[in-house]
């Protein structure tokens, strides 16, 4: 299929109920609801972010020039006033900084796939939550084009640190995450 069909297809797409989509260079991802310990986090770091300068919207579709990827991350933060008339796909110019919770099928995607597409769209800030690993990785300095493109900066914290996120401005307290026993075949250092 030809890459403007496989983005009309994905357009009009509708999963089914319960369900939500993501196109992934090329591929169509279905995923399943998520975790209590997974909105939590969420609704944590969504209540740390100034509202008065940043906007934070949970599955908020993405677009990136030169990229046949419309992901959804778990929490796109964004200048106010930016994004404002882009419907259902916000350009990834107008945002600051992506986060994605690593869920029981997610760790390869989250630290791998999608690293690699956000470094690629110049996301200026993607910050990785692991709480079967009990902590975070922000990612800063995206380099490169395509498949090949990846952050410079990589910061990681244990949980019940805090992380400084200086493309916000703020340091997050990281002490109210909740974690999951560690379940998953993939470790990554």
């Amino acid at each position: 299929m030809h890459d403007q069909r496989i983005e009309e297809y994905f357009a009009e797409f509708e999963p089914p109920e319960g369900l939500r989509a993501e196109l992934l260079r090329r591929d169509i991802l279905l995923t399943g609801g998520t975790d209590i310990v997974h909105n939590e986090i969420v609704s944590e770091v969504l209540g740390q972010i100034p509202r008065d300068r940043w906007h934070g919207f949970a599955t908020q579709h993405l677009a990136f020039p030169e990229e046949l990827s419309k992901p959804q991350p778990d929490l796109v933060v964004m200048e106010r006033g930016r994004g404002e008339s882009s419907g259902w796909l916000v350009p990834a110019s107008d945002v600051t900084l992506l986060i994605e919770v690593v869920s029981l099928r997610s760790a390869d995607r989250d630290y791998g796939l999608k690293r690699s597409i956000y470094a690629a769209g110049s996301v200026p800030a993607y910050l990785i939550i692991d709480p079967y690993d009990a902590r975070c990785v922000l990612l800063t300095e995206p380099d490169g084009a395509g498949e090949a493109a990846d952050y410079e900066v990589r910061r990681t914290v244990s949980f019940g640190a805090p992380l400084r996120v200086d493309a916000l401005g703020i340091t997050l307290d990281t002490s109210r995450f909740g974690t999951l026993p560690d379940v998953r075949p993939h470790r990554w250092p």
